[in-house]
């Protein structure tokens, strides 16, 4: 199946003052909500971790390690038991569904699914991020907004775009990510008429963002620096590494998907969260958002073998917690990876390199970009998102070359599907599956007997 981009009818091409308002409305709604979903993921870490650190599942007890996710599994698999259908999907994927096949309005009741499911599986340390949550309640407040204003389909899905972005630059301090994301993600038409409210909606997140977090909402970038041009193709090989590894991430996310997509919410949550729980016994890193771990491979606390250990663990249990549709997001994980496999590299070459000067965090925060361009198939977005989180010039062309290098070999694997877009084609399939199996059905109940003709 073949995903196509949303067709626009021409009446957005000029640039109303209204929308860009609203656009900018719409931001600081997306950034408020997703301030305001991060902040009660905190406030309970801090109250129940030891330490009062936020994602110090590191110092749990081990036999926690091990039953607290199943636990949060077992309590999100009731709660989406109970729901109906249509309220159990969230995520970026329903986004997609919504705006680019529906061409319907985004329906509020699933983000207030979305906030505290996403909530409790984080809490719970499920092997998911909060930014994919976040891009779906950012989106979700366009129809708010368009029930209010009375909004014309193209209008809707531009300020559901505007808000998805904004959560992006709220989560990252990346107000230009968010828009390249948007683009490329939801395929978003390029035009000035479209840009533009989604610049103001991204310039309210970030904006929002940083008065209450500061510059690195996040996680903390130290100053990076290539050591010398010789590393390039170190660079260029890594990329080709992180290809392979990101198309295999697609491909056992789809191959989960496609295990689980009958089953009840129930025992698919349960299974990931086992998967989960039994990975986190040997990596506890890997449980909820990880950008403490993240920051300990950017400062070179790991080694070799934790980092190894933390890229097999992550891998599977997001690649698991993901197939079977647990509320949370996969944006922060691909970060994850890709840190995990820079680190790996910079360990190797500062040990068989004795004229390596690179700085510390370099080769994993190109590492980072170049995953998460290749998982979800935004290169640009990744790119920009180096040059904005690192605020250095120097680095875009080793990062182009990561990132380039680790596209082209996905897209020579998995072709043309990212993951978010390989979840949304198993999902349909199997509904076009199910109205096919329910036509005859319907057609049989439906048939009225001949009447026996007299003469």
């Amino acid at each position: 199946m073949r995903l196509h981009g949303f067709r626009y009818s021409g009446a957005m091409d000029k640039l109303p003052v209204r929308i860009v308002f609203l656009g900018a409305l719409v931001g600081l709604m997306a950034s408020v909500l997703v301030i305001l979903f991060r902040l009660s993921i905190e406030l309970v870490q801090i109250a129940w971790l030891p330490d009062g650190q936020v994602g110090n599942y590191e110092a749990l007890p081990g036999w926690l390690h091990f039953a607290l996710p199943i636990a949060g599994a077992l309590l999100l698999g009731l709660l989406f038991d109970r729901l109906p259908p249509s309220m159990r999907a969230v995520g970026v994927v329903h986004v997609l569904e919504f705006l680019r096949f529906r061409k319907q309005r985004l329906p509020f009741r699933n983000a207030l699914v979305q906030f505290f499911g996403g909530w409790l599986a984080i809490v719970s340390g499920q092997s998911v991020d909060r930014e994919g949550p976040g891009v779906h309640l950012g989106a979700a407040n366009a129809a708010l907004v368009g029930q209010r204003f009375r909004l014309k389909e193209d209008e809707h899905y531009l300020l559901a775009a505007a808000g998805g972005a904004a959560a992006i630059a709220a989560a990252y301090n990346t107000p230009l990510a968010g828009v390249i994301f948007v683009i490329e993600v939801f395929r978003l038409r390029y035009a000035i008429s479209h840009v533009v409210p989604v610049v103001a909606a991204t310039v309210m997140g970030a904006v929002i963002s940083q008065l209450v977090y500061g510059p690195h909402p996040a996680f903390s970038v130290p100053q990076l620096a290539i050591g010398s041009l010789s590393e390039l193709p170190v660079i260029a090989i890594m990329g080709l590494l992180i290809g392979v590894i990101a198309a295999a991430f697609i491909y056992s996310v789809n191959r989960m998907a496609r295990l689980t997509i009958a089953w009840r919410p129930l025992p698919v949550f349960l299974l990931a969260g086992t998967v989960t729980g039994l990975l986190a016994v040997c990596s506890p890193a890997i449980m909820g958002v990880s950008y403490d771990a993240l920051n300990r491979i950017f400062l070179q606390q790991l080694g070799l073998q934790a980092l190894a250990l933390l890229l097999i663990a992550k891998f599977v249990a997001t690649a698991a917690s993901i197939g079977a549709r647990l509320p949370g997001g996969l944006i922060g994980p691909s970060l994850m990876l890709g840190g995990a496999v820079g680190g790996i590299v910079e360990l190797l070459v500062a040990a068989q390199w004795p004229a390596f000067e690179g700085s510390a965090g370099f080769y994993a925060l190109t590492g980072m970009v170049a995953m998460m361009g290749a998982i979800l198939h935004a290169p640009l977005a990744a790119l920009v998102a180096l040059m904005e989180l690192t605020g250095n010039l120097n680095i875009i062309l080793p990062g182009m070359i990561a990132v380039v290098g680790a596209e082209l070999v996905t897209r020579q694997l998995v072709g043309d599907r990212s993951a978010f877009t390989t979840l949304l084609e198993v999902k349909r399939e199997r509904e076009a599956r199910l109205a096919m199996e329910a036509a005859p059905l319907a057609e049989s109940k439906t048939a009225v007997p001949a009447k026996n003709s007299t003469h």
